[in-house]
């Protein structure tokens, strides 16, 4: 007995020590700021390779930035055509970033077509899609007729004048660079080879080039102002051949010093698959290990993270439903700098 009452007694002193620590760790990490993280009005640029990644894996990191009020770019490596879903895939992805608070505007897809031009030249379809524009017909245009989120594969001939590029983004709603890798304020000419939209098939047995990868992503970082960019760590969190891709290349652009001065890296960090459905109870784990950044959503958030990922709704198959409910990428996301 004279044993037992200092056992109990250091107990409930761990017990209460745990507590207050937890909560502690909590308020900290759910409030607006975070130590090391760039403040508000940074642009942030998170670049997956599905839609859905950005609700299956980053609605905490999406999340916690809006209470740090950056400013957040998508740009999404593939249209997710593994299944030939593709073009529904693209609407639910811009459902999904509506939620989350990103606008369209901000939504970047590289759309993997092998385009085949038979019997006429580029210029040619093109010439043609601009009469049907002048006439009244609608060529492609972005989503709402805001920016275009959509990058196309360049065709194979010759290059189309900038005075017709920019005549047909006038009917269309797009901007001159949804067409043939051109950037705003050149030329007309096509960029470099190594700055044009490579093609990133959806598909885990195709292992996506990283130099190509490195390439586009650091054309959408310079080209949008970028402070900090947000992907995948070496694990690509479920393994996925093209997540670690995009964390192959983000990692030749910062060992390469080729990343504009003062742009930071954040990756997701990959956990073993007993903590990966713990939920919330992978919390103290979490803050015990967490290095760098470390979001945690609150009750309200995690219902609207829930809405995004149900927008997807091509992809909400049975395992994925049990995944919204207990995955911890639902609710924690701890995040390493490079």
């Amino acid at each position: 007995m004279e044993v037992a009452v200092p056992l109990l007694c250091l107990a409930a002193t761990v017990l209460v020590w745990g507590v207050l620590w937890v909560w502690d760790s909590w308020e900290r990490v759910t409030r607006p700021e975070q130590a090391g993280l760039p403040g508000g009005g940074s642009r942030t640029l998170l670049v997956t390779a599905h839609p859905d990644d950005e609700a299956m894996f980053f609605a905490p990191t999406i999340l916690g930035l809006a209470r740090l009020r950056h400013q957040v770019f998508l740009l999404c490596f593939s249209a997710g055509n593994y299944y030939n879903q593709g073009e529904i895939r693209k609407k639910e992805l811009l459902q999904s970033c509506d939620v989350l608070g990103i606008p369209p505007s901000n939504v970047m897809i590289i759309e993997n077509r092998h385009k085949e031009v038979t019997g006429y030249s580029e210029r040619a379809a093109f010439q043609s899609q601009l009469a049907r524009a002048g006439q009244g017909a609608h060529p492609p245009r972005g989503h709402k007729g805001q920016r275009c989120f959509l990058e196309k594969e360049p065709w194979e001939e010759t290059a189309v004048d900038r005075a017709d590029t920019e005549r047909l983004c006038q009917h269309g709603g797009l901007l001159p660079c949804c067409f043939k890798g051109l950037v705003p304020g050149d030329s007309g000419k096509r960029p470099p080879a190594a700055q044009q939209p490579r093609d990133f098939p959806d598909d885990p047995d195709v292992r996506w080039d990283p130099e190509r990868a490195a390439d586009v992503l650091l054309q959408h970082v310079e080209a949008n102002g970028i402070t900090l960019v947000v992907t995948f760590d070496e694990g690509g969190v479920s393994g996925h051949s093209n997540h670690v891709a995009l964390n192959a290349a983000v990692r030749t652009l910062h060992a390469e010093g080729k990343l504009p001065k003062g742009c930071l890296v954040l990756t997701l960090q990959s956990v073993n698959l007993l903590r990966k459905y713990l939920y919330l109870l992978d919390l103290p784990c979490s803050l015990l290990l967490a290095r760098d950044a470390l979001f945690v959503l609150t009750q309200r958030e995690v219902a609207q993270a829930q809405r995004a990922m149900s927008c997807h709704h091509s992809q909400l198959l049975w395992f994925r439903r049990l995944y919204v409910l207990f995955s911890r990428y639902m609710r924690i996301n701890s995040l390493n700098f490079l």
